[in-house]
């Protein structure tokens, strides 16, 4: 017999039952055989992850795709910050390189009186402390520095989404790491809450070419800037060579309205 498990009434009739084994066997393989299609379906029919960004007001900033939590942002932040190759780099190579270059740009603020050697300063995700090493070596000599790890003297911890300082506290802010803010209007929240009345802030940005890819949003003119300052009014743009970054946004924080009576 080809089919074991049948068994035959009549040769007559031709007609047969199928054994309970045979039946469960059956069921079993067609139940196999069905379940990439079923898994295929449930899962395709998901919605897609998305991060958790807000999105934004305009579209000449763009926050960019694939983070799945906070956490899955700062781990990847932490992931550069934290690199042994770069980090040398940062305290060698790019030490020497750098200051100069920062201590220009300073320099030519205090020329235009948006920087005073008498300024409380602060630099928002200054990695090793270069951009206050040349504050410190033009005379600003109250300047830290503030990122993920900490890097004493210069540098301390601290998240930009969240400044770990006092309301009013700094007359001066900097940072050329605005690209790799997640929630940009946090990022700018903390600015102005930090800055005292009439407290400068300057930003160098990328306009003209994608920054690297840690970046966590990209920007494309200075309008969403304006849109986010909307404490502070629009102090200059000027076009820089920093290191990749083309263009100073600088931002003076507004000054209490007075009550009236």
């Amino acid at each position: 017999h080809f089919f074991p498990h049948l068994s035959l009434y009549t040769h007559k009739d031709m007609k047969f039952t199928l054994t309970k084994p045979f039946i469960l066997r059956c069921f079993l393989i067609s139940l196999f055989l069905s379940l990439p299609f079923l898994f295929f379906h449930l899962f395709s029919s998901q919605p897609p992850i998305t991060t958790t960004t807000t999105t934004t007001t305009t579209t000449g900033l763009k926050i960019r795709p694939g983070y799945t939590s906070y956490d899955t942002y700062i781990q990847r932040q932490l992931n550069k910050t934290l690199n042994p190759k770069l980090r040398k780099i940062w305290t060698t190579r790019d030490w020497n390189r750098k200051i100069p270059v920062f201590a220009k740009f300073f320099q030519q603020l205090i020329t235009k009186n948006l920087l005073q050697k008498t300024s409380k300063a602060l630099c928002i995700g200054a990695r090793v402390g270069q951009e206050v090493e040349a504050l410190r070596r033009i005379g600003v000599a109250d300047s830290i520095g503030m990122d993920l790890v900490p890097y004493p003297p210069l540098v301390v911890k601290g998240d930009f989404h969240n400044q770990p300082f006092d309301n009013d506290t700094f007359d001066f802010e900097f940072s050329n790491v605005f690209d790799h803010a997640l929630y940009p209007q946090k990022f700018v929240g903390e600015i102005e809450r930090t800055l005292k009345p009439n407290g400068v802030c300057v930003l160098h940005v990328a306009l003209s070419r994608r920054a690297d890819k840690y970046s966590a949003n990209d920007l494309y003119s200075v309008e969403p800037l304006v849109e986010l300052f909307n404490n502070s009014v629009l102090v200059h743009v000027v076009s820089v060579d920093g290191f990749g970054l083309d263009t100073e946004v600088a931002f003076r924080k507004k000054p209490p309205t007075p009550h009236k009576l």
